[in-house]
């Protein structure tokens, strides 16, 4: 790959260096709070300013991602949930390499086709191919000037001490079995290059590979390049035979619409049946939210972008068979909902229980757009989908669902006297704050008080760095402080 590198390159590259050095310093120091929407701020600060002369395109749809990925680190700042803090680890780069990919594309490029990510795939491989050739014309750049022959030895050398290292290795390791006294000596040897900072080391190679990821992968975008193959490829769909895929939705609804009138009675009556216990009845109503997931709504997905119908008559059949097939699928959710909603009552709310709420919430609102999907045509699958997913996913990472599971915790406390002061423990520092409040109404919970002590004593000696700062930490840091137990 020939290139021309400009003074705007270079300075371009003297900015992500500086991300390169923000980027280690927001995400190693320590744990990660307010450094990521900081670390976030600055990166699409030197991305506007590289691109400012830029036509963007898709810029309506690529202001909600942009929102979503702002939201996202937000929550680094305003939470304190471990599991979302381990997903956007992954998830917010994702987003912004996809946010960055599509502003960047042609306009008329369709992003809710499968040809976008090979686009995109496209993109990180020609990022990797620049920084190569980036680095071998820098390599040119300091050969220059300096004689070849002493070059050619100084490579000589180099490779002369890399094939010694193995040898090395196993003549040190007989003359240390075979003298003591060596042994000792050869052991002192680390103490001589101190001056070498390991840590620095490290720290420095990281700054270096940021620096690069971000040089080349914004270099490259500038270039809006498509292939034809991949546009070629877009339209070579395979399609399924419509009389075959109407009869395997024919025997499949035969199946659902039996189960669903026999046990409807047992999915809605509102009590347990036969000799299920609460956690059997809540499991066997999580496995069927599964199967309605993986099973009815990957079929309707598969039929509605793949079957090609032959007749109208065929076509309007499928559609009234994949009707059904939702409905089913809605009875089948409405009964795992109400079954957990029972479970609830009985062992009260946790984390994970109101995370499956949530999901249940937003399964009912993709069966929805894909029952009006059946009847209209012209809408997108995947477009909604996508949308719709990166809209809930947010909502759920910003609202702070600990919040939710304390607050009915503590509801169920004052009503039935039942509360695990443990498991609210175990969760953020939103449990905690929970424990607080559970101390001002009631300070005989057995075990609250010592748990309490034990937070108090962890924050009264606790300092964390900038990077780490949480609102949320920080509120409950202030609370223990404030708070009495002895």
């Amino acid at each position: 790959m020939e290139m021309k590198i400009s003074k705007a390159d270079w300075l371009f590259l003297f900015f992500c260096l500086l991300l390169g050095i923000l980027a280690e310093e927001a995400f190693f120091r320590g744990q990660i709070g307010i450094s990521y929407i900081v670390f976030v701020m600055a990166f699409y600060t030197v991305f506007l300013w590289r691109y400012r002369r830029f036509p963007f395109s898709h810029q309506r749809f690529g202001y909600l991602v942009i929102c979503c990925i702002w939201l996202l680190a937000t929550s680094y700042l305003l939470n304190d949930n471990i599991l979302f803090y381990a997903l956007n680890i992954m998830v917010i780069p994702g987003l912004i390499i996809f946010h960055l990919v599509l502003v960047t594309s042609p306009k008329k490029f369709q992003w809710a086709k499968p040809v976008f990510v090979i686009y995109l795939f496209s993109r990180l491989l020609e990022a990797i191919k620049y920084n190569a050739a980036f680095a071998a014309l820098f390599g040119k750049g300091l050969k220059q000037g300096v004689d070849e022959d002493k070059l050619l030895i100084w490579k000589k050398i180099l490779i002369g001490m890399l094939i010694s290292v193995p040898v090395l290795l196993i003549v040190l390791k007989l003359l240390i079995s075979a003298d003591t006294q060596f042994e000792r000596m050869i052991g002192g040897i680390p103490d001589w290059f101190r001056i070498l900072d390991a840590e620095g080391i490290i720290r420095l190679i990281t700054i270096l590979i940021y620096t690069a990821a971000f040089f080349g992968f914004m270099q490259v975008l500038v270039k809006k390049q498509i292939k034809v193959m991949m546009q070629q490829a877009d339209t070579q769909v395979v399609h399924l035979d419509s009389i075959i895929t109407l009869t395997v939705l024919i025997v499949i609804n035969t199946v659902y619409v039996l189960f669903t009138l026999v046990q409807f009675k047992y999915f809605f009556g509102g009590t347990l049946q036969g000799d299920y216990t609460y956690a059997e009845y809540a499991r066997k109503g999580f496995f069927e939210l599964l199967f309605v997931t993986l099973i009815n709504l990957s079929i309707t997905v598969v039929i509605l972008t793949f079957v090609n119908h032959t007749t109208s008559v065929m076509k309007r059949m499928t559609q009234t068979m994949l009707t059904i097939l939702v409905l089913a699928s809605s009875v089948m959710l409405s009964s795992a909902f109400l079954r957990l909603h029972l479970y609830e009552e009985v062992y009260g709310f946790s984390f994970i229980r109101v995370l499956v709420h949530s999901f249940m919430i937003f399964l009912a609102v993709i069966f929805t757009y894909t029952l009006v999907k059946i009847w209209v045509e012209k809408l997108s699958l995947f477009h909604f989908y996508f949308i719709t997913s990166l809209i809930y996913y947010t909502t759920i990472t910003v609202v702070d669902l600990d919040k939710i599971v304390v607050k009915e915790n503590i509801n169920r406390y004052q009503t039935s006297g039942k509360v695990d002061v443990h498991y609210l423990n175990s969760l953020s520092s939103t449990g905690v704050l929970g424990l607080i409040e559970l101390n001002k109404i009631d300070q005989n919970i057995p075990d609250l008080r010592t748990i309490l002590q034990e937070r108090k004593n962890e924050a009264m000696i606790k300092s964390s760095p900038w990077q780490s700062y949480n609102l949320k930490r920080e509120q409950v840091l202030t609370e223990l402080k404030k708070l009495e137990l002895e």
